[in-house]
């Protein structure tokens, strides 16, 4: 039988998701955790990989068991012996060929960017000072929806297949309290590219790029021609959706 698991978790005391040798990761501490409980090891295969200290607002997972369980109380007993920084929000059975990364036909991600300081947010947004213009910002990030190729926002040597992703939305939002929310979507994200694309964003608001630069080095894919990727503290993995 096969599981989902949905999860949040603030990735600031992690290496990434992806299980490494001699680093603490939440694909690691999730599957000693589950095979205590369920007293048999059992891996779990995540949605994506996110790297160090990026976060996850909503997180898809799977494994296969023998066992018929009641997930009402696994997830009960799972949150009780995670740690403070990781919650399972539900786990649910599932067809047994449903794959938590291959059968994903979109994922979300959302970055936060705060130009106020802020005690609360110091490990869930990017504090920023200079003056940015958000309209200006979002006329590059649609620019985004007309090509395919991301090859300028891919890290290097990160043995990627194709560098083809389709994006279908891609936007600044100036929340209440002042707060920018940028949220993008697409069927798959290189290694690192949402936020070599968003502190390229930052830069055309801040007056470095113009919308047309920006869009160049979209078709140069070069990737010493984007800007330093944003901080990974304000970005979070915050969709996951399936045709079931």
């Amino acid at each position: 039988m096969r599981y989902f698991i949905d999860l949040q978790y603030d990735g600031a005391a992690y290496c990434g998701w992806q299980r490494q040798p001699d680093a603490t990761t939440v694909q690691g501490v999730i599957e000693e955790k589950l095979s205590m409980l369920l007293r048999a090891d059992t891996e779990i295969v995540g949605a994506g990989r996110t790297d160090t200290g990026v976060n996850a607002s909503y997180y898809v997972a799977h494994f296969d068991t023998d066992v018929a369980l009641d997930t009402q109380q696994l997830r009960y007993k799972l949150n009780k012996v995670l740690p403070p920084d990781i919650a399972i929000l539900r786990i649910r059975e599932v067809g047994p060929t449903l794959h938590a990364r291959f059968d994903a036909r979109e994922r979300e991600y959302t970055y936060f960017l705060t130009q106020r300081k802020s005690p609360f947010r110091r490990f869930s947004a990017w504090y920023y000072t200079a003056d940015i213009d958000v309209e200006r910002m979002n006329a590059a990030a649609a620019k985004l929806l007309e090509y395919e190729d991301f090859t300028s926002f891919a890290k290097l040597n990160s043995n990627n297949k194709t560098n083809i992703c389709h994006i279908t939305y891609a936007r600044w939002v100036v929340e209440d309290d002042g707060t920018l929310r940028f949220t993008i979507r697409a069927d798959r994200f290189l290694r690192n590219m949402v936020r070599a694309i968003v502190g390229t964003l930052v830069d055309v608001g801040r007056g470095r790029y113009t919308v047309s630069e920006f869009e160049d080095i979209i078709r140069s894919k070069d990737l010493s021609r984007c800007s330093s990727g944003a901080p990974a503290c304000g970005l979070f993995l915050s969709g996951v959706k399936y045709d079931e």
